[in-house]
């Protein structure tokens, strides 16, 4: 029950969101367990971010939840995929992308917790 929520400076284009549903799609299988069978996705785009007190370089906050545990080796790797498909798709540099990682003991879903 993985979600990936992004907060993003700049627009985006239905195709540009497409591909990168498809990316975290792919990329969430990283985290050993999740798949994209479960995955829910939301997209912010044209967030106002400053970062290092400016909001001039095209900025992403990437926040990514997950049912269970914390699996840090994972979470790096995937914090890796999510730098480099937002640089792909978005020309975000990585040193412009937050990613924060939450592990939830309580999810809930279809009218009952897991």
């Amino acid at each position: 029950m993985p979600f990936i929520n992004s907060k993003i400076s700049t627009n985006i284009t239905p195709e540009q969101e497409k591909t990168i549903k498809e990316k975290l799609g792919q990329a969430i299988s990283i985290i050993p367990g999740k798949s994209e069978s479960w995955l829910m996705l939301g997209f912010e785009p044209n967030y106002k971010l400053y970062f290092r007190g400016d909001c001039s370089m095209p900025t992403a906050f990437v926040e990514v939840s997950v049912f269970g545990g914390e699996n840090r080796q994972a979470f790096s790797a995937l914090t890796a995929k999510i730098c480099e498909i937002f640089q792909e798709v978005l020309g975000i540099a990585p040193d412009h992308v937050y990613v924060k990682y939450e592990a939830v003991s309580n999810w809930g879903w279809n009218g009952g917790n897991f």
